[in-house]
């Protein structure tokens, strides 16, 4: 990529990121706020999503803006989290106007940590509210972190023989076209970098020594079995380019290209993998640029996620 640049993700306009969460029980949030609105689209390629307010980003429902998107942890329970979120941009002000009360329009996704190290205690509205007030700072970083605080990652063979994964950001710009991506990484199977195809995270070895190959292992049994022990990759894509929902919802899909390239196995039904793809700008641009670009930006931050 000699013509992307890699820039802080904090230089980005139209959006703060803020994280909150509980590292003993091993959860969190992460709240990425657009107070003036943004134009979602949404991909969902996993089969079993923990969601929240996802048909917002669906082009078959009113144009309305997001005023936040929220991953978390805790399976479903994590859906509470964006309740404290709610409450946090009501307090400001911020919301679709009906005319009675301003209503916060909020996204949300989870993953599956409730196996990694306390099941009885999820990201709730205090920890959602906590995540919009770390977001005034804006200084998000990469690792165990907000909702990649519990992510691990080649789970086939149970959590003994997987990899701590986290949170992974990355941005970049192409001219004056910017892009960033916000993603955490709890995938049932192995991580890999698609610039050498070479293993990096995931199923390791009984003897602890090296790496397996999850996808060998899941074809030694092909009788149906339930596989869902702690999946889900879930991410989001930030852009200035200026698109419609319904384009932006192309851009989530192109996004998961990245997906493919970095997680195998993914996309299975122990996994709830969703790409929300956000347009914060006026800036003009190609969007099969732009999907390109998005692609390559979270393939960047799933490395990330896994301190690549």
């Amino acid at each position: 990529m000699n013509l992307v640049r890699e820039i802080p993700i904090a230089q980005m306009d139209g959006f703060r990121i803020g994280n909150a969460q509980n590292e003993e029980a091993g959860t969190g949030v992460t709240a990425i706020l657009f107070e003036q609105g943004a134009r979602v689209g949404v991909d969902v390629s996993g089969g079993g999503p923990a969601s929240r307010e996802t048909p917002l980003a669906s082009s078959l429902t009113a144009d309305n803006p997001v005023n936040a998107i929220v991953l978390s942890g805790g399976s479903a329970y994590g859906l509470a989290a964006s309740d404290g979120v709610m409450r946090w941009l009501e307090e400001r002000g911020i919301g679709y106007d009906t005319g009675y009360a301003r209503v916060p329009l909020v996204c949300q996704s989870c993953i599956y940590d409730l196996g990694y190290r306390r099941a009885d205690v999820r990201p709730d509205v205090a920890m959602g509210y906590t995540a919009c007030e770390d977001s005034l700072r804006n200084q998000p970083f990469s690792g165990s972190v907000g909702a990649g605080t519990g992510a691990t990652v080649g789970k086939l063979c149970g959590m003994e023989r997987a990899t701590k994964a986290g949170l992974g950001l990355f941005a970049a710009e192409l001219g004056e076209l910017r892009m960033a991506a916000v993603v955490a990484v709890n995938a049932l199977g192995d991580i890999y970098d698609p610039a050498d195809g070479r293993k990096v995270a995931g199923l390791r070895t009984a003897d602890g020594t090296g790496f397996a190959d999850s996808r060998e292992q899941l074809y030694q049994t092909c009788v149906p079995r339930d596989l869902f022990t702690g999946n889900t990759t879930i991410g989001v894509v930030i852009t200035n380019a200026e698109f419609s929902k319904g384009e932006m919802g192309k851009i989530a899909s192109m996004t998961r290209n990245a997906y493919a390239r970095c997680i195998r196995p993914v996309g299975t039904m122990a996994d709830g993998d969703t790409i929300y793809a956000a347009s914060v700008g006026g800036v003009k641009a190609d969007i099969n640029v732009v999907g390109a670009l998005a692609a390559d930006v979270m393939a960047r931050a799933i490395l990330r996620a896994v301190g690549r």
